[in-house]
C-alpha cells in the first residue's frame, strides 16, 4: 500500500510528522478519510479525533479542537488550534496524555453530542493502548 506524508501543526509546534497508510479527519461534513494519491483539497476541520493509521498497521489517535487541513496527492498538512495525541509507553504517560485531552475538549464550545462522540472515541483510543 502507497504512503502519504502526515503534518499535524498547533501554534505550540508539531504534534505529528510523519509517514500513514491512511488519515481519517472530522470534517464540516462528517468524518472522511485520505490515502496516498488523494485528489487535491482544503477544508475545514470541526473537534473531533484524527485516527492515523501508520505504517505498521498501528492506530494513532489526535484529538483537535478546530483548524484547517490541505491534501494534495503525496501530502497531507493539518494546522489546527490545539492538539493532543493519545500515546506513551507507560500508563502514566497515557494517563497524562487523557488529561490533557480532556481539558482541551472543556475548552471547545460546541453542543454535548459532537463533546460526547469525541469522548467515546477518545475512551476507545485509550483502551487500545493498554
Amino acid at each position: 500500500m502507497n504512503k502519504l506524508k502526515l503534518e499535524i501543526l498547533t501554534p505550540n509546534g508539531v504534534i505529528y510528522n510523519g509517514n500513514a497508510l491512511s488519515v481519517t479527519l472530522p470534517g464540516e461534513e462528517g468524518e472522511f478519510g485520505v490515502l496516498a494519491e488523494h485528489s487535491c483539497l482544503t477544508t475545514l476541520l470541526e473537534a473531533g479525533v484524527v485516527d492515523v493509521e501508520k505504517e505498521d498497521k498501528s492506530v494513532e489517535s489526535i484529538l483537535i479542537s478546530w483548524g484547517v487541513v490541505q491534501v494534495d496527492e503525496e501530502k497531507v498538512i493539518v494546522l489546527v488550534e490545539g492538539a493532543v495525541a493519545i500515546r506513551g509507553e507507560t500508563e502514566s504517560a497515557i494517563s497524562k496524555a487523557l488529561e490533557d485531552a480532556k481539558k482541551l475538549i472543556k475548552s471547545i464550545k460546541q453542543d454535548s453530542s459532537a463533546i460526547a462522540t469525541v469522548m467515546a472515541k477518545l475512551e476507545s483510543a485509550a483502551q487500545n493502548l493498554l
